[in-house]
Protein backbone atom coordinates (compact mmCIF):
# COMPACT_ATOMS: atom_id res chain seq x y z
CA UNK A 1 0.00 0.00 0.00
CA UNK A 2 2.81 2.35 0.99
CA UNK A 3 4.65 1.68 -2.28
CA UNK A 4 1.47 2.33 -4.31
CA UNK A 5 1.02 5.68 -2.54
CA UNK A 6 4.67 6.58 -3.14
CA UNK A 7 4.37 5.60 -6.80
CA UNK A 8 1.22 7.74 -7.19
CA UNK A 9 2.93 10.66 -5.44
CA UNK A 10 5.97 10.31 -7.72
CA UNK A 11 3.77 10.22 -10.82
CA UNK A 12 1.93 13.36 -9.70
CA UNK A 13 5.26 15.11 -9.07
CA UNK A 14 6.50 14.18 -12.56
CA UNK A 15 3.24 15.40 -14.14
CA UNK A 16 3.50 18.68 -12.22
CA UNK A 17 7.16 19.18 -13.23
CA UNK A 18 6.35 18.50 -16.88
CA UNK A 19 3.45 20.98 -16.85
CA UNK A 20 5.68 23.68 -15.36
CA UNK A 21 8.43 23.35 -17.99
CA UNK A 22 8.37 25.42 -21.20
CA UNK A 23 8.32 22.27 -23.34
CA UNK A 24 5.48 20.86 -21.24
CA UNK A 25 3.42 24.04 -21.50
CA UNK A 26 3.98 24.19 -25.25
CA UNK A 27 2.95 20.56 -25.74
CA UNK A 28 -0.14 21.05 -23.57
CA UNK A 29 -1.21 24.12 -25.57
CA UNK A 30 -0.67 22.37 -28.92
CA UNK A 31 -2.36 19.19 -27.68
CA UNK A 32 -5.32 21.17 -26.32
CA UNK A 33 -5.81 22.93 -29.67
CA UNK A 34 -5.75 19.52 -31.39
CA UNK A 35 -8.33 18.22 -28.89
CA UNK A 36 -10.66 21.14 -29.68
CA UNK A 37 -10.18 20.50 -33.41
CA UNK A 38 -11.04 16.81 -32.98
CA UNK A 39 -14.19 17.70 -31.05
CA UNK A 40 -15.15 20.29 -33.70
CA UNK A 41 -15.36 17.45 -36.22
CA UNK A 42 -18.12 15.86 -34.18
CA UNK A 43 -20.76 18.09 -35.66
CA UNK A 44 -24.39 17.75 -36.69
CA UNK A 45 -25.77 20.41 -39.08
CA UNK A 46 -29.32 21.58 -38.36
CA UNK A 47 -31.58 22.42 -41.31
CA UNK A 48 -33.16 25.51 -39.73
CA UNK A 49 -30.02 27.35 -38.55
CA UNK A 50 -26.45 27.92 -39.80
CA UNK A 51 -25.18 26.94 -36.32
CA UNK A 52 -24.50 23.19 -36.02
CA UNK A 53 -24.68 21.01 -32.94
CA UNK A 54 -21.01 20.63 -32.16
CA UNK A 55 -18.79 19.15 -29.46
CA UNK A 56 -16.14 21.89 -29.51
CA UNK A 57 -17.85 23.88 -26.73
CA UNK A 58 -17.30 20.91 -24.42
CA UNK A 59 -13.62 20.87 -25.40
CA UNK A 60 -13.28 24.61 -24.76
CA UNK A 61 -14.69 24.22 -21.25
CA UNK A 62 -12.55 21.19 -20.41
CA UNK A 63 -9.38 22.85 -21.74
CA UNK A 64 -10.12 25.95 -19.69
CA UNK A 65 -10.74 23.97 -16.50
CA UNK A 66 -7.69 21.75 -16.98
CA UNK A 67 -5.06 24.23 -18.17
CA UNK A 68 -5.91 27.45 -16.35
CA UNK A 69 -6.54 30.88 -17.85
CA UNK A 70 -3.24 31.69 -19.60
CA UNK A 71 -2.57 28.30 -21.20
CA UNK A 72 -6.23 27.82 -22.12
CA UNK A 73 -6.41 31.24 -23.80
CA UNK A 74 -3.20 30.41 -25.71
CA UNK A 75 -4.55 27.02 -26.82
CA UNK A 76 -7.77 28.49 -28.16
CA UNK A 77 -6.00 31.42 -29.81
CA UNK A 78 -3.73 28.85 -31.50
CA UNK A 79 -6.82 26.90 -32.57
CA UNK A 80 -8.28 30.00 -34.27
CA UNK A 81 -4.94 30.78 -35.91
CA UNK A 82 -4.73 27.21 -37.23
CA UNK A 83 -8.19 27.58 -38.70
CA UNK A 84 -7.43 30.99 -40.18
CA UNK A 85 -4.46 29.65 -42.17
CA UNK A 86 -6.61 26.88 -43.59
CA UNK A 87 -5.86 23.86 -41.41
CA UNK A 88 -8.91 21.55 -41.15
CA UNK A 89 -9.70 22.32 -37.51
CA UNK A 90 -13.22 23.70 -37.87
CA UNK A 91 -16.45 21.73 -38.37
CA UNK A 92 -16.24 19.52 -41.49
CA UNK A 93 -19.26 21.16 -43.15
CA UNK A 94 -17.70 24.65 -42.87
CA UNK A 95 -15.92 26.61 -45.62
CA UNK A 96 -12.78 26.73 -43.45
CA UNK A 97 -10.13 29.40 -43.25
CA UNK A 98 -10.79 33.08 -42.66
CA UNK A 99 -14.16 32.77 -44.44
CA UNK A 100 -15.38 30.51 -41.64
CA UNK A 101 -14.07 32.82 -38.92
CA UNK A 102 -16.05 35.71 -40.37
CA UNK A 103 -19.09 33.65 -41.32
CA UNK A 104 -22.35 33.25 -39.35
CA UNK A 105 -20.73 31.24 -36.54
CA UNK A 106 -17.71 33.52 -36.13
CA UNK A 107 -18.97 34.98 -32.87
CA UNK A 108 -18.94 31.60 -31.16
CA UNK A 109 -15.39 30.96 -32.35
CA UNK A 110 -14.00 34.35 -31.30
CA UNK A 111 -15.50 33.82 -27.84
CA UNK A 112 -13.60 30.55 -27.33
CA UNK A 113 -10.29 31.93 -25.97
CA UNK A 114 -12.10 34.21 -23.50
CA UNK A 115 -14.51 31.48 -22.41
CA UNK A 116 -11.67 29.01 -21.81
CA UNK A 117 -9.69 31.61 -19.84
CA UNK A 118 -12.77 32.48 -17.78
CA UNK A 119 -13.42 28.82 -16.92
CA UNK A 120 -9.79 28.34 -15.92
CA UNK A 121 -9.74 31.47 -13.78
CA UNK A 122 -13.04 30.83 -12.02
CA UNK A 123 -12.33 27.21 -11.10
CA UNK A 124 -9.06 28.27 -9.44
CA UNK A 125 -10.50 31.27 -7.63
CA UNK A 126 -11.11 30.74 -3.91
CA UNK A 127 -14.79 30.99 -3.03
CA UNK A 128 -17.66 29.57 -1.04
CA UNK A 129 -18.21 26.57 -3.35
CA UNK A 130 -17.06 23.52 -1.41
CA UNK A 131 -16.63 20.67 -3.92
CA UNK A 132 -14.46 20.44 -7.02
CA UNK A 133 -17.45 19.37 -9.11
CA UNK A 134 -19.59 22.33 -8.03
CA UNK A 135 -16.73 24.74 -8.57
CA UNK A 136 -16.14 23.34 -12.07
CA UNK A 137 -19.88 23.41 -12.78
CA UNK A 138 -20.18 27.09 -11.82
CA UNK A 139 -17.07 27.95 -13.85
CA UNK A 140 -18.38 26.06 -16.90
CA UNK A 141 -21.80 27.72 -16.74
CA UNK A 142 -20.22 31.16 -16.48
CA UNK A 143 -17.82 30.40 -19.36
CA UNK A 144 -20.66 29.24 -21.61
CA UNK A 145 -22.44 32.60 -21.33
CA UNK A 146 -19.93 34.62 -23.43
CA UNK A 147 -19.97 31.90 -26.11
CA UNK A 148 -23.74 32.18 -26.41
CA UNK A 149 -23.77 35.97 -26.07
CA UNK A 150 -21.11 36.75 -28.67
CA UNK A 151 -22.33 33.97 -30.95
CA UNK A 152 -25.94 35.21 -30.85
CA UNK A 153 -25.05 38.89 -31.30
CA UNK A 154 -22.72 38.07 -34.20
CA UNK A 155 -25.32 35.87 -35.93
CA UNK A 156 -28.03 38.50 -35.42
CA UNK A 157 -25.90 41.18 -37.07
CA UNK A 158 -24.62 38.85 -39.80
CA UNK A 159 -28.10 37.63 -40.79
CA UNK A 160 -30.14 40.73 -39.73
CA UNK A 161 -32.25 38.72 -37.29
CA UNK A 162 -34.87 39.94 -34.86
CA UNK A 163 -34.51 39.21 -31.16
CA UNK A 164 -37.02 36.34 -31.38
CA UNK A 165 -35.31 34.84 -34.42
CA UNK A 166 -31.90 35.13 -32.74
CA UNK A 167 -33.20 33.24 -29.71
CA UNK A 168 -34.75 30.55 -31.93
CA UNK A 169 -31.70 30.08 -34.19
CA UNK A 170 -28.69 30.82 -32.00
CA UNK A 171 -29.58 29.86 -28.43
CA UNK A 172 -32.73 27.85 -27.70
CA UNK A 173 -31.95 24.70 -29.76
CA UNK A 174 -28.56 24.32 -28.07
CA UNK A 175 -29.46 24.69 -24.38
CA UNK A 176 -30.12 20.96 -23.69
CA UNK A 177 -26.85 19.97 -25.35
CA UNK A 178 -24.91 22.65 -23.48
CA UNK A 179 -26.26 21.38 -20.17
CA UNK A 180 -24.84 17.93 -21.00
CA UNK A 181 -21.49 19.39 -22.13
CA UNK A 182 -21.17 21.57 -19.02
CA UNK A 183 -21.94 18.63 -16.74
CA UNK A 184 -19.54 16.33 -18.60
CA UNK A 185 -16.68 18.86 -18.54
CA UNK A 186 -17.16 19.52 -14.82
CA UNK A 187 -17.40 15.80 -14.04
CA UNK A 188 -14.27 14.87 -15.99
CA UNK A 189 -12.26 17.74 -14.50
CA UNK A 190 -13.31 17.02 -10.92
CA UNK A 191 -12.64 13.28 -11.35
CA UNK A 192 -9.16 14.00 -12.71
CA UNK A 193 -8.42 16.37 -9.84
CA UNK A 194 -9.56 13.73 -7.35
CA UNK A 195 -7.28 11.16 -8.99
CA UNK A 196 -4.30 13.54 -8.90
CA UNK A 197 -4.77 14.33 -5.23
CA UNK A 198 -5.46 10.76 -4.08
Amino acid sequence: MQSAISSQFGLNQRIGSFQDSLAGKTLLVVGASAFVAACAHISLPLPFTPVPLILSNFAVLLVGLALGPAAAFSALALYLAEGAIGLPVFAPNSPGGVAHLFGPTGGYLFAYPFAAALAGWLVRRPGPVTTRFRSALVASIAATLPIFLLGAVWLARFSHLSLAATWALAIAPFIPGEILKITAAAGIYSSFQRWRRS
